[in-house]
């Protein structure tokens, strides 16, 4: 089996640990640490290709795969339930950060912070690729503090609940997509172990985070879904039939990276 050593997954395994746990904080960690807020007020998900990118690179992406590819080794029922469960709780929060987001906006300047959560996209991008990278990085919740301190209007600021149907619904939506993401992997994660190349994914799906973030920090404005083409070239780059091969030289080679030696040497390499 490809095997990969995922910084962002291994930093929160030696917190959670256990794989179902260490999956459900890999998926909740955007609405955890306020990344989904962040989005929610840019205006990323107006758009359906922004939910799109949203859900498969936020809520799904190279973390969500590593973990139920490398590290989940129930049957294909117990993990489908194990996703389904983590979904049941995901998608309420999500729609209830929405109700949230509008009275945190009408004390925002929405032109800064929006920077600001497209820099929290890069970093995690940075942190994605590798370890030694992620030590010299703020944490995606300092940024986005650091963008409601510079961005903040504290005369604008009306405490009201708003429900708003169409961005609640949105934000449902896009949890969804993540959580269906999940689930496809899955039921294909029999099929996927040994033929898919870990590493390669994590590379690739660091590339489309860093391009779904550059509209959003202002460097292009782009409607068309390139981070969405550059996730399905990733996708296709990954395939490697004969990867179980040399699995053993490419998990050696990343544990290099990562400066990381498992304490139990009988659980996945990754980790």
């Amino acid at each position: 089996m490809s095997v990969s050593e995922h910084p962002v997954a291994l930093t929160i395994e030696r917190r959670v640990g256990g794989a179902t746990a260490l999956l459900a904080t890999v998926m909740a960690l955007p609405l955890l640490d306020g990344l989904f807020v962040a989005l929610l007020l840019a205006g990323t998900l107006e758009t359906t290709v922004g939910m799109l990118e949203t859900g498969l690179l936020v809520f799904g992406g190279s973390a969500t795969v590593a973990v139920i590819v490398a590290e989940l080794d129930e049957g294909r029922r117990p993990m489908v339930r194990s996703v389904l469960l983590i979904g049941a709780v995901l998608i309420p929060v999500a729609t209830v950060e929405a109700v949230i987001a509008p009275t945190i906006e009408s004390a925002l300047e929405l032109a800064i912070f929006q920077r600001f959560a497209g820099v929290v996209i890069l970093v995690i991008a940075a942190r994605t690729v590798s370890a030694k990278v992620a030590d010299y990085l703020p944490s995606s919740g300092s940024i986005i503090l650091l963008g409601l301190l510079a961005s903040v209007r504290p005369a604008a600021l009306t405490v009201e609940i708003v429900f708003d149907s169409s961005l609640m619904a949105r934000a449902a939506i896009t949890a969804a997509i993540g959580v269906g993401f999940a689930l496809a992997v899955a039921i294909a994660a029999p099929a996927l172990r040994g033929v898919v190349d870990l590493d390669r994914f994590r590379f690739g799906s660091a590339v489309a985070l860093g391009v779904f973030a550059l509209p959003i920090v202002g460097v292009f404005d782009t409607d068309a879904p390139i981070a969405l083409a550059v996730l399905a070239v990733s996708a296709l780059f990954a395939y490697s039939p004969d990867g179980s091969d040399d699995a053993s030289e490419r998990a050696s080679e990343s544990a290099t990276d990562t400066d990381y030696t498992p304490e139990d040497s009988s659980r996945a390499p990754w980790l």
